[in-house]
């Protein structure tokens, strides 16, 4: 199993859409990237604590490549907004990826590289390709958030249109492929 650490804005989108990924065995909702330790929801939303919402994704590489995760990571959020996913605004809710090995850091790159060349977005992609240092696992009620909450508002509303978006384009990564 090899993990990477993932920011996309909201951490309960990318954590709904990796929970669906064949041989995804876990994806944790939390916080990365800034220097403080242990910090809650509250200093994160605050902008100041310098982490970002991430979710860690864990996966077994002989089921689901790395290159496929991040196909999925890209095309399910928009990497080229600085700072910024819909209506979530601030440095917390960047568009990063947090390698753990020098190899994930090559793909991540590659990858990037490849999909501005293709023109993928008529804007560049902004995402950040950062050393991984340490993940703060979110407090409890922020996991699965989408399954247990996908009637509220705002799970209708952002997280369910990107799940299905998933589910559309990459139906062959789902958990459940005949969906």
């Amino acid at each position: 199993m090899e993990s990477i650490t993932l920011g996309a804005g909201c951490f309960w989108c990318v954590e709904a859409i990796f929970a669906e990924v064949e041989g995804v065995s876990e994806a944790v909702s939390g916080y990365s990237g800034g220097k403080s330790k242990n910090p809650t929801y509250k200093e994160v939303c605050s902008g100041t604590s310098g982490h970002v919402e991430v979710c860690q994704v864990t996966y077994n590489p002989e089921v689901i490549s790395l290159e496929q995760i991040l196909e999925i990571y890209f095309r399910t959020h928009d990497p080229t907004t600085l700072n910024r996913q819909g209506a979530d605004v601030g440095t917390q809710y960047r568009s990063v990826i947090f390698y753990h090995t020098e190899a994930q850091r090559e793909v991540a790159a590659t990858i990037k590289r490849r999909l501005d060349e293709a023109g993928v977005w008529k804007d560049p992609i902004v995402t950040a390709i950062e050393p991984f240092d340490r993940f703060y696992p979110a407090e409890d009620y922020h996991q699965d958030y989408y399954a247990n909450n996908a009637r509220q508002p705002y799970c209708r509303m952002v997280i369910a249109p990107k799940v299905e978006k998933f589910r559309k384009v990459f139906a062959e990564f789902h958990k459940n492929k005949k969906r």
